[in-house]
């Protein structure tokens, strides 16, 4: 009997583990460093790897950044890939200042990295891990879908392992987000940054059949982070992951007072290990390629290919959020 019990509690463990396999593609930004936090600090979660998109940060800061916060959570196990520099077509990029600000993270301490990144490319490391069809896993997607969809390319069949991919991009029924803070100037009124800065590349995800389930701005226009928000978090941190992300949010502080700082990946994050947080309703989604309304996500006639979320629950997501840190 002993013998039986510890044999279904090991099966029990590893089908866990397989359930909460993830690997997240970012690029690197303020916001992904929060939700990449948020899951490094539950400890059933199995990040398999971490893929840099080109976006908020430049692709080689970001992969640096990423290594030197799991050096932090002490899960220095988990491969780093870089992505490429550019968009699949076009030229699309987040503002300078806010690249520098990504890159170079003033304001937050991180400790030396004791290793590199992984020196194969985010997309082979894709090809290769996704032939894998005996073992599905989960993608969180955090920034342009650049990696996934040049891997998407040259074999369209490894779509077949994705069990579940969470994308936070996109805009469907509320306007877009370029123009918030004044900062990018543009005619552009519809797009979100995740999916205008590689257009191409979220239309060859969203056609490729995988099961998406997308939190766009609808649902996180639904949980600002506001100053009650900073000082609560700043005050209750202790462990290591929790003051990295409340330094994170003081060095977004101006955005905050201002009222343009929502939890965009945070809210993505939270919604892979608790779906309950997001009203989903399910749909057929494209996205426009040309301007004014370059990386529109539109709603199209066709077979639902998104569970798209509608609106947010931010009391949970404030709950769930702070006690991540708290363990």
């Amino acid at each position: 009997m002993a013998k039986r019990t510890l044999i279904l509690a090991f099966l029990a463990t590893a089908l866990a583990a397989q359930i909460n396999s993830v690997i997240i593609d970012t690029d690197a930004g303020s916001d992904d460093l929060m939700a990449i936090a948020f899951l490094l600090a539950h400890p059933t979660v199995h990040i398999e790897a971490i893929t840099i998109a080109n976006g908020l940060a430049h692709v080689d800061a970001g992969a640096h950044n990423l290594v030197r916060l799991l050096e932090l959570s002490g899960r220095k196990n988990i491969p780093v890939f870089t992505g490429r520099s550019t968009p699949l077509r076009g030229h699309a990029e987040f503002p300078a200042q806010w690249r520098k600000t990504s890159d170079e993270l003033q304001g937050v301490t991180l400790p030396v990295a004791a290793r590199q990144p992984e020196p194969k490319p985010a997309a082979e490391y894709f090809l290769q891990r996704l032939k894998d069809r005996s073992h599905p896993v989960r993608i969180l997607a955090l920034g342009p879908l650049t990696n996934l969809a040049e891997a998407l390319q040259r074999d369209p069949s490894i779509a077949g392992t994705i069990r579940e991919l969470v994308i936070m991009g996109g805009a469907v029924r509320v306007p877009g987000n370029l123009a918030d803070g004044g900062v990018f100037k543009t005619n552009n009124r519809t797009a979100e940054w995740n999916i205008f800065v590689d257009p191409l590349a979220a239309r060859i995800v969203f056609r490729s059949g995988i099961p998406i389930r997308l939190i766009p701005l609808d649902a996180t226009n639904k949980v600002p982070i506001d100053t009650a928000f900073l000082r609560e978090f700043q005050s209750a941190a202790k462990l290591p992951l929790a003051k990295f992300v409340a330094q994170v949010l003081e060095t977004d502080r101006k955005f905050i007072e201002d009222g343009y700082f929502y939890a965009w990946d945070p809210l993505a994050a939270v919604t892979l290990l608790h779906p309950g947080v997001v009203k989903p309703s399910r749909m057929h989604i494209d996205v426009r390629q040309d301007p004014p309304e370059d990386g529109r996500t539109v709603q199209t006639p066709g077979r639902a290919n998104v569970d798209f979320a509608l609106d947010a629950d931010a009391i949970a997501f404030r709950k769930i959020f702070r006690e991540a840190f708290e363990k």
